[in-house]
This record gives structure tokens, C-alpha cells and sequence, in this order.
């Protein structure tokens, strides 16, 4: 019941992993520029949507549930180098210098905090700015004093924690992450094969009561341990990997061809990016990790076990090249081999010229507040609800994930009827 909800009164931290990346920077640009009427948050759902009422009324989704307001927003973050969030975003290339200046003083006042760093799971990035840590353990204890003095310092009543950092190497679900006593053993044991920077994040904000949300296809919120760990805490956890390009067109042509009951052969990915996330996956540990995230999507939207015929046989296969000079302006390209009526088959190319981080942006945005609504409205552990904006939803091992788009936009609009105490229409919407 919206009754239920606390208010979003006070201000809201918002910290973010890389908050010197293309993403973060071009998220906390536009939040700047949206407050001060200069820009429209374009691509964001908190901001723009509207969704029906049982009154039959369509209401903008912002007015239903009481969102953080973006003018009571306070951003920081950690990142491994030290330039000031103006400084990065000059050298992301994303916006242009004109639009950087109509917000430039806040972004030159935002200096990140030194990153719980490993090198060996970013092995592309070479950060200074950089904390020394003996243990995963210490590790943890600095960034919860980081949250403690910037809520502090900024007088923040709540904090939401969001991974917009690079993809780490693929670390495989072990027994440290099987409960909460084993990873904070392994943490203390400074077990560093098993226990990921973006492990010690995670732990520090939930330990902190604030939620945290990965952006990233890295293992860290979806295991036992930190399912565990949430619930005891009360806290919400959303993930993973920013659903915003290839994977994004991924979710709504399958479907179609479901719905259909048209076959499909095979599917051909492949992309170029020239930013720096592009620079970390090419390396082959890191690109595996974003591999698995990619690759999870048709074969759980086609149920090639019920639809042999069409799908039993598909041969899926995913690239991302680095390529310097595109730098932020991904090109993404699909090969979509398709069969209809009798058997004859036909093809479906896609060539998507998109931006990288102009798509993620608003995404991370409307995770950080749902997330923060969720923390209010008393919700813990996976959120299930926020997978439309993931490209390999969270999900535990007693269920399988949901990755057509239109089925995930069902469930954000049930969750938000549920929390104001009301139900479905019986009418499509």
C-alpha cells in the first residue's frame, strides 16, 4: 500500500563504482542538466513513462509512487583514476564540451573516492588511484567508512550503491559464495581467486543498508551468500548488466518470432566499441564473463525443450571487437536466420549505430531510484521486478529468469499496482 511506503524525504546518495566512466558520467551530466530545465531525461522510465490506473486514467509512473525527486539527488563514487567527473567526461567523448558546460562546476566538484581495485580482474586498466588493502576484508571496512562519511558529509538520509565500472574476469560460482559465513571467511582469508572488488562493494553497501545495484555481467549480487546478506539487512539488490543496445533489440525480435512460431537456425552477433568497457573486453577472462551475460537471452525466451522444431538447433554465437575509433559510439550487427511455412528459410539483418552510454544512462538511473523506492516500500533481496532493465536478470535457483522486454514491463507495472493496493486491469496493457 502506497501508505506503506515512506516518503522520499531528505536527500539521496547515489555512489557509483566508475563514477569517472562513460556511463556514470554521461548519467550525472544529464541528471544535472534535467534539473536545471536545460535537458529532458529521454529513455527513462521513471521520468517519462505513464502506465493506467484502475480509474482507467494513464498517470505519469513518478506521480503514482513517491520517487526520489532528481533535485534531492548528491552524486560521488569511487574510481581508479583521479580525474574530477568534468575532467572524465572530457575524456569519455561522449557529450560534447558545450553540453558538459551547462552543468560544468557540479561536475568539476564531484572528485571520486580512491577504488577498491585488483588488477588482476581488469587487467587492461592500469588505476592509481587506488586503495591499499592487506585483506578483501579491509577492503570492505574502507568502503563502508567511505559511505559512512560521504552520507555524513553530505547529509544524506539514504544511500543507493551502483556498479557502472568495467566487466571483471569470469569468476565461477564456488562454495565461498554459498553463504553469507563462508564469504566473509573467504573475505578474512583474503581469498582474492574467489572474492572480486566488486564483492567487497557490494557487501560494504549492504552492510551499509543501501541498496546495490550491478551493472555489470560480473558474479557478485547473485549468489547465496549475498541473497543471504540482504534479506538479513533488509536490503534491496538489483542486476545485472545494463540491458541497452544488441541485447536490448535481442528481447523484443525474439519474442516476435515465438509469438510467431516462426524457426530460427541461427543468430550472429557482433559488435565494435572503441571506449574503454570495449578496451576491458578484449580481454578473453573479461569478455567471457559478458559472453554468458549475452548468451543467456534467446534460449530462455525460445524453450527450445517445448519448441524443438523451431529451436531445438539454433547456433547462437556472440563478438565484441575493440575497435579505438568509434570510442563510445557502439555498432552492433545481427545475422538472424529465420524458417517459415514448409521450411523455407529467410534472413533478418539488424545494423544498430548506437551510443553506449546515452542507452545506459537512463537505465542506471531508473535502477537507482526503484531501488531506493524498494528500500522504502520495505523490499529485500533480488528484485525481480527491475530484470527489464538487465540483460541477465537476477534470479535464485528455484527460478528461471524472465528476458522478453514485454513480459518484464508487465511485471515493474504490476509491482508498482501492488504497492498503491491496486490490481491488474483485466484489459490488456
Amino acid at each position: 500500500m502506497r501508505e506503506m511506503i515512506k516518503p522520499a524525504t531528505g536527500r539521496l546518495g547515489v555512489l557509483v563504482v566508475g563514477v569517472g566512466g562513460a556511463v556514470a558520467t554521461t548519467m550525472i551530466t544529464g541528471v544535472l542538466a534535467a534539473r536545471k530545465g536545460l535537458a529532458k531525461a529521454i529513455g527513462s522510465i521513471t521520468q517519462m513513462a505513464t502506465m493506467k490506473r484502475q480509474d482507467g486514467k494513464e498517470y505519469p509512473i513518478k506521480d503514482i509512487v513517491p520517487l526520489a525527486d532528481l533535485n534531492d539527488i548528491v552524486f560521488g563514487g569511487w574510481d581508479i583514476f583521479a580525474d574530477d567527473a568534468y575532467e572524465a567526461a572530457m575524456y569519455a567523448e561522449v557529450l560534447k564540451e558545450k553540453d558538459l558546460n551547462l552543468v560544468k562546476d557540479e561536475l568539476k566538484a564531484i572528485r571520486p573516492m580512491t577504488a577498491a581495485f585488483d588488477h588482476n580482474f581488469a587487467k587492461r586498466l592500469n588505476g592509481t588511484h587506488i586503495k591499499s588493502a592487506a585483506t578483501r576484508w579491509d577492503m570492505v571496512e574502507q568502503l563502508r567508512q567511505d559511505i559512512r562519511e560521504f552520507k555524513a558529509v553530505n547529509g544524506c538520509e539514504r544511500i543507493v550503491v551502483l556498479w557502472a565500472a568495467s566487466t571483471e574476469i569470469f569468476v565461477p560460482l564456488s562454495d565461498e559464495h554459498m553463504s553469507l559465513e563462508a564469504l566473509e571467511k573467504a573475505m578474512k582469508e583474503n581469498n582474492t581467486e574467489v572474492i572480486s572488488p566488486s564483492m567487497c562493494y557490494a557487501y560494504a553497501a549492504i552492510a551499509e543498508g543501501a541498496p546495490f545495484v550491478m551493472g555489470a555481467p560480473n558474479l557478485c549480487v547473485d549468489t547465496p551468500a549475498m541473497w543471504e546478506f540482504s534479506k538479513k539487512m533488509n536490503v534491496p539488490i538489483a542486476g545485472k548488466d545494463f540491458k541497452s543496445g544488441q541485447t536490448l533489440m535481442k528481447t523484443v525480435l525474439a519474442p516476435m518470432f515465438k509469438t510467431r512460431m516462426l524457426g530460427v537456425s541461427g543468430w550472429f552477433s557482433t559488435n565494435i566499441l572503441g571506449n574503454r568497457d570495449g578496451e576491458v573486453l578484449d580481454q578473453p577472462e573479461n569478455f567471457k564473463t559478458k559472453e554468458v551475460s549475452k548468451l543467456s537471452v534467446i534460449d530462455n525466451i525460445f524453450e527450445p525443450e517445448k519448441f524443438p522444431d523451431l529451436y531445438g538447433n539454433v547456433y547462437h554465437k556472440v563478438r565484441i571487437n575493440y575497435y579505438p575509433p568509434r570510442k563510445d559510439n557502439k555498432e552492433a550487427w545481427d545475422n538472424i536466420d529465420i524458417f517459415g511455412w514448409m521450411g523455407y528459410p529467410m534472413e533478418i539483418k539488424v545494423n544498430f549505430l548506437c551510443r553506449d552510454s546515452i542507452l545506459a544512462a537512463p537505465i542506471a538511473l531508473d535502477l537507482v531510484l526503484f531501488s531506493d523506492l524498494a528500500l522504502r516500500a520495505g523490499m529485500c533481496g533480488i528484485q525481480t521486478w527491475l530484470s527489464f532493465f538487465c540483460k541477465s536478470p537476477m534470479h535464485d535457483f528455484e527460478h528461471q529468469p524472465v528476458h522478453d522486454l514485454f513480459q518484464q514491463w508487465r511485471m515493474v507495472k504490476q509491482t508498482i499496482r501492488g504497492m498503491v493496493g491496486e490490481k491488474e486491469p483485466d484489459y490488456l496493457d
